[in-house]
């Protein structure tokens, strides 16, 4: 599973990157989240507002933090078996 936190460094984004990782860290996934900063990176999932996540390729959210728990259900609703 690739799950990645898009944003700039602003305080918001940071903080979804941080949320994101405890949300992978409740879900004991043993995956590494990418905080991607990049703006034609974020572009090219098609986001054009941060923070965001995208899980395998797909963007799930964009242009909103995610706390913990959003973070927690979106892996759930995308995560592959």
């Amino acid at each position: 599973m690739e799950i990645k936190a898009l944003g700039g460094c602003c305080s918001r984004s940071t903080q979804n990157f941080l949320n994101i990782q405890e949300a992978v860290k409740k879900l004991d996934l043993g995956v590494e989240v990418e905080h991607v900063s990049d703006t034609e990176k974020i572009m090219s999932y098609g986001v054009m507002s941060t923070p965001g996540m995208v899980i395998n390729g797909k963007a799930v959210a964009s242009g909103r933090l995610l706390s913990v728990e959003d973070a927690v259900a979106l892996i759930q609703r995308y995560q592959t078996k």
